[in-house]
């Protein structure tokens, strides 16, 4: 009995030796996972506690860098040279710095203090993580510590900032001079595209009184097709087929909205229904669509440089293009003396163009196209200007960003003539508002019943244009 007491007590005080070893390697084994992160956090806290004491932060050591990096790039004569060899130097900086001087820094600025400074270097600075957000629409910079993004469609302020006005101004001198532009005193505004196709806007002092400013307008890398619009309901799949079939059949529309309305991502997916054999010419300020057809000619307005010479602007394209035999002209968007020249080539046999206006309404549109036709500087009576627009334009597409920030088409109208000196609209398709939910606008899109003109003269010419498209919804009161 006392053998089995003893053996079972010899057994017991194994089994506890053997736990408390277990728990000990455990302990060891979490010390050493987590010592690093201690040793880090310790790093961190005293790199925070030196730049305290020190008066300094992580933009004034990494201005400081970056000055003394551009001084070494020059004595190199790397200043012109490719991407990838001033990326490889400005790495090699970095390292070197690191390993050689006590910088109070934590291992997270380490980390990134190369990355940063080649962007810097070479692109736009602490824009760059904005730029690499796709939901990013637009950036605004309206000083070192006030920049801006929208995401979709909502304008929020961001913690990205700028150490000075110099710093911004550094910024939009280096975005200038990629694509060979200058901004300084003598010229304080720029306007140029970066090579992935974004809108950049920027302003000097005197011009913006506060300091530098920076207007980024972004585009998607994919352009948004007629199918992912349906899905984002920004128009119905009558809308589509309409559409589709006014394109195919060579009518001219106009696509209205406000700014940011999606006029121009509404004009590429309609271009779809344009068959691949056509010659298209596209004429742009600054050149934002993407098309899928092959036969594709991109024109873009110049401004003018340093010099005052050199200035292209869209009348010189629009007139242009008519000798390069286009089937189809689409214009971006419509905005000056231009408007004439469009007019009367959509009237004289250049059947199927397509084009963006600035307006709030398909009636606003109409009087914004006639007040653009004065600017060419000709006294034409507006009956005369009336008459052109009516002969030259068939559809007028409106599109609205509304208070939910989504992009809606708010209606599709035929412009079927004149009444006096009226030019008379009718609205084929609209969106329907039913009502809120939360911060969403609730509603549908609908046909108002009224079979357009166009569709009934494509029948007389033997198109199988469907008139089911046209059929009024029984809900629906005919008012928005």
């Amino acid at each position: 009995m006392n053998v089995h007491s003893n053996g079972q007590s010899a057994n017991t005080d194994n089994s506890v030796e053997a736990r408390d070893r277990f728990r000990a390697a455990l302990t060891t084994a979490a010390a050493a996972r987590l010592r690093p992160e201690r040793a880090r956090s310790e790093r961190n806290s005293r790199a925070e506690a030196e730049r305290r004491a020190s008066g300094v932060d992580y933009l004034s050591i990494k201005a400081d860098l970056h000055e003394r990096l551009l001084d070494e790039i020059g004595e190199k004569n790397l200043l012109g040279a490719k991407e990838e060899v001033v990326s490889a130097a400005v790495t090699q900086f970095v390292e070197r710095v690191l390993e050689s001087e006590e910088l109070p820094l934590n291992e997270d600025e380490r980390g990134r203090l190369a990355d940063e400074l080649v962007e810097e270097t070479l692109g736009i600075g602490p824009l760059a993580p904005l730029m690499a957000d796709p939901a990013v629409t637009d950036i605004l910079v309206n000083g070192p510590n006030r920049i801006y993004v929208e995401r979709f469609g909502r304008l929020e302020k961001t913690d990205v900032r700028f150490r000075d006005n110099d710093h911004v101004k550094r910024v939009i001198e280096r975005i200038a001079a990629r694509v060979g532009r200058r901004i300084d005193l003598s010229s304080p505004m720029v306007d140029v595209r970066l090579p992935d196709g974004s809108r950049v806007n920027a302003t000097l002092p005197p011009v913006s009184i506060d300091g530098p400013t920076l207007s980024i307008r972004r585009f998607g890398r994919q352009r948004l097709r007629r199918e992912d619009l349906i899905r984002l309901r920004m128009w119905s799949e009558e809308m589509v087929a309409f559409l589709e079939h006014v394109v195919r059949a060579r009518k001219n529309i106009i696509v209205a909205g406000g700014t940011g309305a999606g006029k121009s991502t509404a004009l590429g997916a309609m271009a779809e229904a344009i068959p691949n054999h056509e010659r298209i010419v596209t004429i742009e300020d600054t050149a934002e669509l993407v098309l899928d057809q092959e036969h594709v000619v991109r024109l873009e307005t110049r401004p003018p440089n340093v010099e005052g010479r050199g200035l292209i602007t869209a009348r010189d394209l629009v007139i242009n293009s008519l000798r390069m035999r286009p089937d189809r002209i689409i214009m971006g968007e419509v905005r000056g003396p231009e408007a004439l020249d469009m007019l009367q080539a959509l009237n004289t046999g250049h059947d199927g163009g397509l084009s963006t206006i600035h307006a709030n309404s398909p009636r606003d549109a109409l009087a914004r196209l006639e007040t653009m036709v004065l600017m060419a500087g000709l006294d034409l009576p507006s009956r005369a200007i009336r008459e052109q627009i009516v002969s030259a334009i068939q559809i007028v597409v409106h599109i609205r960003r509304f208070e939910d920030g989504v992009r809606r088409v708010e209606c599709i109208s035929e412009l079927t003539g004149m009444e006096g000196t009226t030019p008379l609209l009718q609205d084929v398709f609209r969106f329907h508002c039913t009502g809120r939910k939360g911060r969403r606008i609730q509603g549908e899109f609908v046909a108002t019943g009224i079979v357009p003109r166009v569709a009934l003269e494509l029948r007389e010419q033997g198109f199988d244009f469907p008139l089911e498209l046209f059929k009024k919804p029984a809900n629906y009161n005919g008012h928005a």
